[in-house]
């Protein structure tokens, strides 16, 4: 028995070696996607040029049974003949490539494991290892205990540069603290993060930073002059907002600085933002990183080292671009800045020009078109770009292009990592708009079955709500546990919105839902309701809602709101917003958004609370949650399947993913996640023959 694989035995284990081998002849899409397809999808999510960009090394996450969970693997394809080869097979995490200046290795970390597990580096702990492109020579660069946290080469190749983490206790209760040490405290122990230098050739380790802060990012100059980290208190998300900080290591006189934090703290629409993304450029004079913000745009902000006293700078950007938390790179050795960013439900490599003594010149787009960009790295010359992205035809790929002065990048793809892909009835997949909250534009994905036709009449709809809401859905190919591509290849039209709140439509439109959660951008998705229906397009009495996260509260809004949803599928969603506050890992999300705390918003924290109108609820819900979900915790899915189960008599069915967070992510939990949907729409608001297309018969969870 394949740990819960049957069906999908032969299936997968074909799909292993099949994802990039030709198709003889030409391709039609014959095949009506079902559930268990999604776990024949390999998800590429980073990328790595090597120095001379001839060749790409990339991270794929895949299901391979019998494995219950998704495994991450290297691979690397050569640009001109794009052939590939995979270069790790082990069930360890492998990730974080980064090459060596020669060429001749590649380093990566993996949590690796043999035997009982006992000795390094064999011990299932973060570890730093090396391979060569050919997939020979695998070696073992830390055999550490505890493992490691984070790391970096240095740009000559000769240095690895390690984060490992400590034990400490603050002093005051510290005895009891120790004595007592099986006991989990509200605060006072901490694991303090300690920085180290490894020679690679004398193969000798010292000890350079140990400041009892927590690193959450590191990143050494490429001259080797400075170390900037961002550090925190503590290593609860909750000190990160707002406490988190860029301190900057001098290796010459073995000095902390921390940069003045007045551009990100005080002149901060909120003082609960959180720092990351650090990147120094190639001459080691500039350091840019991000602070990210809930119902705020996240910034971009760059320190210049040309004096004692670092100036700092904000970057501006086109106000519709909202940047996107995570990855930036310097071109080469310019005063350019490369950074993802979002417009309009598409996702982007931009880069900015000429920062230098407060001032910057023009951006540019370096993947243009209809594109999701998940990573990108550029080569080390700033000669060309790789980037994963997806299109609404595919899942991610690497694709890669040369950079040029006047021309937009014509982008190539190197991999084709699903072609199975490529014989599915793909959803018809569109943007679409409609006058919201105070008569301005709204937009949105709508997926329509692969034959459906205009004018083929009214379907029944579910309307798949994304979380954040400091987030989007974007136009691409996504299949997922949480409605799309599935549920409009079932026979639905879905309409994913993007609601007031939403990414890459505007500062304007982002911050304009502070302090009206539960209001406008209810509003904004029940007007996207109505025009489907006027549109034709949309039933206006079959009509469902769906989501996670923020999108399982915006459920539990919608379905105190009106009656008008037939079936409902509430994800980890909030329902009162004083316990989310009181609960959840980042409270700075719920301060932000109500604008103060509980004791001076109560009645804000009440109308913004799905539990208040929660007598109203007559559409069946069922509700998912994790069991040890510390982002939105199940108390909130116990309250509203114990009002709906003991009191309101709503139809409704409470599903506890076991040794689960924030989200199901083993094979078992995925599987009876989208089985449990299947079922509960079919039997509240099934597709019938009537549709444009036949109802795939869903199965039991496993």
């Amino acid at each position: 028995m394949l740990c819960g694989f049957p069906a999908l035995r032969s299936i997968l284990l074909a799909l292993m070696v099949l994802p990039q081998l030709a198709l003889a002849g030409g391709v039609a899409r014959d095949h009506q996607i079902v559930a268990d397809d999604y776990f024949s999808i390999g998800v590429v999510t980073g990328c790595a040029f090597s120095p001379d960009a001839k060749q790409v090394v990339y991270t794929e996450l895949r299901w391979e049974p019998p494995a219950d969970k998704r495994n991450l693997d290297l691979w690397i394809v050569d640009r001109d003949s794009k052939a590939f080869n995979r270069l790790t097979f082990d069930s360890a995490a492998d990730g974080n490539p980064t090459w060596s200046p020669d060429g001749q290795w590649i380093y990566f970390t993996s949590s690796r494991k043999q035997g009982d597990g006992s000795e390094a580096p064999y011990n299932g702990k973060t570890q730093l290892w090396r391979i060569r492109p050919d997939g020979t020579g695998l070696f073992p660069v830390t055999r550490l205990k505890d493992g490691v946290d984070d790391y970096e080469l240095s740009a000559d190749g000769a240095v690895l540069y390690y984060v490992v983490s400590e034990k400490g206790t603050e002093e005051e209760w510290k005895d009891l603290r120790e004595t007592h040490d099986h006991i989990t405290y509200g605060h006072g122990v901490v694991e303090f993060s300690q920085v180290w230098k490894l020679d690679l050739n004398t193969w000798k380790s010292e000890k350079l930073i140990d400041e009892e802060r927590v690193i959450g990012d590191l990143a050494v100059s490429p001259d080797q002059s400075r170390i900037a980290m961002i550090t925190a208190p503590t290593n609860e998300l909750i000190s990160n907002e707002g406490r988190s900080r860029v301190d900057i290591y001098d290796t010459q006189t073995e000095k902390m600085t921390t940069l003045e934090d007045q551009l990100w703290r005080k002149d901060a629409p909120s003082p609960y933002g959180w720092l990351e993304s650090l990147a120094w450029a190639g001459h080691s004079k500039s350091l840019a990183f991000q602070v990210s913000f809930d119902g705020y745009p996240s910034e971009i902000l760059v320190a210049r080292f040309s004096s004692e006293s670092p100036a700092v700078q904000k970057l501006t950007r086109p106000n519709q671009v909202t940047v996107s938390p995570g990855h930036m790179e310097w071109l080469g050795d310019s005063d350019s800045l490369c950074f993802m960013g979002e417009d309009h439900a598409r996702a982007r490599v931009y880069c900015i020009t000429g920062i230098k003594d407060g001032k910057q010149g023009s951006m540019r787009v370096l993947t243009p078109g209809d594109v999701a960009v998940k990573s990108f790295h550029t080569a080390k010359s700033g000669s060309d770009i790789a980037a994963v992205m997806s299109t609404v035809s595919h899942p991610p790929d690497v694709f890669a292009a040369a950079i040029k002065p006047e021309a937009e990048p014509a982008l190539k793809r190197l991999t084709h990592s699903n072609r199975q892909v490529d014989t599915w009835k793909i959803p018809l997949i569109k943007t679409v708009s409609w006058k919201g909250w105070n008569g301005d534009d709204v937009q949105g994905i709508l997926e329509l079955p692969p034959e459906y036709k205009d004018g083929d009449g009214p379907l029944p709809m579910i309307v798949e709500i994304h979380g954040g809401p400091t987030a989007a859905s974007l136009l691409e190919f996504r299949f997922w546990i949480y409605g799309r591509v599935l549920m409009a290849s079932r026979g639905y039209a879905v309409l994913s919105p993007n609601y007031r709140g939403s990414t890459g439509y505007g500062d304007q439109f982002l911050t304009e839902l502070v302090g009206h959660k539960n209001d406008r951008d209810v509003v904004d998705i029940l007007t996207g309701v109505d025009a489907m229906v006027a549109s034709g397009i949309a039933d206006p009495d079959r009509l469902g809602v769906m989501g996670w996260s923020n999108g399982g509260y915006l459920t539990n809004c919608l379905i105190t709101t009106t009656d008008r949803f037939k079936v409902a599928s509430s994800g980890a969603g909030v329902f009162d917003v004083v316990l989310q506050w009181a609960a959840e890992d980042t409270p700075g999300h719920v301060i932000n958004f109500q604008e103060g705390f509980p004791w001076n918003k109560p009645a804000e924290m009440q109308a913004a609370s799905p539990l208040y109108r929660a007598d109203k609820i007559t559409t069946p819900t069922i509700i998912h949650v994790g069991e040890n979900d510390p982002r939105c915790p199940p108390a909130h899915s116990k309250a509203l399947f114990r009002a709906l189960h003991e009191y309101i008599k709503t139809p409704t069915e409470l599903v506890v993913y076991p040794n689960t967070g924030h989200s199901p992510t083993t094979y078992k939990n995925r599987k009876a996640k989208l089985d449990w949907d299947m079922g509960w729409f079919d039997k509240y608001l099934p597709v019938t023959p009537d549709d444009t297309k036949p109802v795939e018969t869903s199965v039991d969870p496993a």
